[in-house]
């Protein structure tokens, strides 16, 4: 019986490579921009505090998903956020380069939708023959496939306005402390302080 069994599974038709290669599958990009709303919370809401206006959610204050276009722009739009402030905002430009945790990414228009976390290291924003250089330290970057991206950042500087002294007295304060170090919460803040100054010194140096 099991004999049997066995002979009608290794007999069984399976699909082929080309079938699952044409098989209809949507992906985002193929999906059209529509406007969606929080009925859902809006409407609980109502129910159970009929007389107070629902609060705003996140939802309230984006924009509606652009549509993906038909060929590709010849520039990319970029969005840099900081917690206190907008760098960039809207801005046309042709490409964008960002330190991202598996190495430098470089992003034209037309690039595939990704999320990529940033490391300690050197964002350049490239506009023609202007190349503007920041010190980020760390981030998320979200490449949209609209030829769209918004980097967050924790902290940014302009690379000129970095003070190299300063970086190399930082960069042997931390090595000392995490030579010194006798508990892992020492090491670890130690080492964080080392991985971003030296990461400082190769901005600078590089």
């Amino acid at each position: 019986m099991l004999r049997h069994a066995a002979t009608r599974l290794l007999t069984r038709r399976r699909p082929t490579l080309t079938a699952i290669l044409t098989k209809s599958r949507y992906f985002s990009a193929d999906l059209a921009a529509t406007e969606t709303a929080d009925e859902t919370f809006v409407e609980a809401w109502r129910k159970v505090v009929p007389n107070i206006d629902p609060p705003k959610t996140p939802l309230s204050f984006m924009k509606p998903r652009p549509a993906v276009p038909s060929s590709i722009p010849g520039k990319l739009t970029v969005n840099f956020y900081l917690p206190y402030t907008s760098e960039l905002s809207g801005k046309e430009v042709d490409m964008v380069i960002v330190p991202a945790t598996t190495g430098q990414m470089g992003v034209l228009p037309g690039h595939v939708g990704t999320i990529a976390e940033l490391k300690p290291g050197v964002l350049s924003v490239h506009d023609g023959n202007d190349v503007t250089k920041y010190f980020v330290s760390g981030g998320f970057t979200f490449i949209h496939p609209n030829s769209v991206t918004d980097i967050i950042a924790v902290e940014a500087v302009p690379i000129d306005r970095i003070d190299s002294s300063l970086v190399q007295k930082g960069l042997a304060e931390f090595t000392q402390k995490l030579s010194s170090a006798s508990t892992d919460y020492e090491k670890a803040e130690a080492q964080i302080g080392v991985d971003v100054y030296s990461a400082l010194n190769s901005a600078l140096t590089g």
